[in-house]
């Protein structure tokens, strides 16, 4: 794995290595806590979520919000975690109608797949997060926390 300090992390990484990976993004300094995912379906960003809110100390299950939206969890130490599955969102007001705004500015970590649906509704400081699988099977990842 190559590491880059920095604001920004590129590293390759193997379903296997997934914790290493959540471990490194939630250890980099002054991390955003409104995160956006960016990659194609199958890719593995509710994997990797999972692993995030796995890390941050949520014990029970978490899954994709794939039909209710977002999933509200709540860590070991009483931190509020949001995970939006944005796939099925027709348009940004129903998003807005749904109060995301809200969610986005409540200070609690927002982890946001499918954000290309609500370009507009984003807040302008936030963290993204590009996966791309590898043709062996890995992933590379890319965060941009500027």
């Amino acid at each position: 794995m190559q590491v880059t300090i920095s604001k920004n992390m590129i590293e390759t990484y193997s379903l296997e290595e997934i914790n290493k990976i959540a471990k490194q993004i939630l250890s980099t300094p002054n991390l955003k806590k409104v995160i956006t995912f960016h990659a194609t379906m199958g890719a593995g960003k509710t994997t990797l979520i999972k692993e995030l809110v796995k890390e941050l100390g949520v014990t029970g299950n978490s899954s994709s919000p794939t039909f209710s939206l977002v999933n509200e969890y709540q860590s070991d130490s009483g931190e509020i975690i949001y995970h939006f599955d944005l796939y099925r969102i027709n348009d940004e007001l129903e998003a807005y109608d749904m109060g995301i705004d809200e969610y986005f500015y409540s200070d609690n970590w927002c982890f946001i797949e499918w954000p290309e649906k609500i370009p507009h509704l984003l807040p302008l400081d936030h963290a993204s997060i590009v996966i791309r699988p590898l043709l062996n099977g890995k992933r590379e990842i890319l965060l941009k926390n500027d």
